[in-house]
């Protein structure tokens, strides 16, 4: 018996981080379906547009029955909040990520991505949603574990070392996708994506405490970027023709990122920046670089270079660090928490000597 409230203990304390491990698992599991599916001739911008449809209307019921008693009224204001969401992380972003792919390599793609933990740090700290002490080892140990997982991706990114030989008879094979380099146009939309990602999480923080209807967030985000994403999408893409799915993949690809990325991994998101903030999140993206290289190498049949091994070492070192320095804020809140009351019971003793003393004067 004890051993099982201790276990529930643990579970219950490492639960924002065994979920944010379970996202980008799923993350990278959406990775390879959708550049199979890219590779048969999905249009990128199509499936955004389709994947996040797909989303709200597996949502909504969700949403609206299981919050029907707890969900705050949604105001203009908290609308037009939602609105700017979608906007940044999901129909902007997205689409400007995707198109990024068609101009640079996917190495310097990954590399860029895995910067979006950097940018949402120093942005949080700008807006005092992230605590850092530079005098304490959990302070310090949070801003080198950003560095380090900022140097592991590098290292990913651009420094290959010998190869692992790759395993023979892979289960899956995926095609190759042509990229017509442009270094700078490629930069400035992988660049600017992230940039949106990054303020996307920052945002959230702020919507949460206002609306902490997450299902409701979620279901809304997912239907107003569709809609944004539709607009955006007719512009680059007016033909009719290229919105037809022809192909099983492709419908698959839809519906499994529509359930998995579009509700799931957003909903997880969106409760772990509730409990631990916007930069917690963050500090997970890394892993996806990590075990889409592993999971390339076994299922796939790519080579894997010693360069990735040392790298994935590195984010792991670096993760570890940042989560250990942020494990510090929670003791702090809860200490504030328990010293509160403390203090009001040491107050009202005081007033109430005070008042005797008042009523002796003569």
């Amino acid at each position: 018996m004890a051993f099982e409230l201790s276990a529930f203990k643990v579970i219950n304390r490492f639960k924002p981080h065994i979920l944010m491990i379970l996202v980008q698992i799923c993350v990278a599991s959406v990775y390879f379906l959708t550049e199979d599916s890219f590779n048969q001739g999905l249009n990128p911008h199509i499936y955004v547009t389709y994947r996040h449809a797909a989303g709200s209307l597996m949502m909504f019921p969700f949403a609206y029955f299981l919050e029907r008693k707890i969900r705050p009224k949604l105001t203009l204001a908290v609308f037009l909040e939602i609105f700017l969401l979608s906007l940044l992380g999901v129909s902007l972003a997205l689409n400007l990520y995707f198109a990024s792919m068609k101009f640079v390599h996917p190495t310097f793609m990954t590399a860029v991505v895995n910067t979006i933990p950097c940018m949402t740090f120093i942005i949080a700290v700008v807006f005092r949603l992230e605590i850092v002490d530079v005098r304490s080892p959990r302070g310090i140990a949070k801003i080198l574990g950003t560095l380090a997982s900022l140097v592991g991706v590098m290292v990913i990114a651009f420094y290959k070392g010998p190869a692992v030989p790759s395993l023979k008879g892979a289960p899956i094979h995926l095609g190759t996708n042509s990229v017509h380099e442009n270094w700078l146009k490629g930069s400035i939309l992988t660049v600017a994506s992230c940039i949106l990602w990054s303020s996307f999480y920052i945002i959230q923080a702020f919507t949460l405490k206002k609306y902490p209807a997450k299902l409701s967030i979620s279901a809304w985000m997912n239907c107003i970027g569709a809609a944004q994403s539709a607009v955006y999408t007719i512009i680059v893409q007016p033909k009719a023709a290229a919105w037809s799915t022809t192909s099983g993949i492709d419908l698959w690809c839809i519906i499994y990122s529509g359930a998995v990325s579009s509700c799931l991994n957003l909903f997880i998101q969106l409760w772990c920046i509730e409990q631990r903030g916007p930069v917690f999140v963050t500090i997970f993206n890394p892993l996806t670089t990590v075990i889409v290289a592993v999971a390339a190498y076994f299922l796939v049949g790519e080579k894997l270079h010693t360069g990735c091994i040392l790298g994935g070492l590195i984010v792991i070192i670096g993760l570890y660090s940042l989560l250990w320095g942020k494990e510090g804020d929670q003791h702090c809140i809860k200490n504030q928490k328990q010293s509160f009351p403390a203090c009001e019971e040491q107050k009202k003793p005081d007033d109430h000597a005070l008042t005797l003393s008042e009523t002796d004067i003569p």
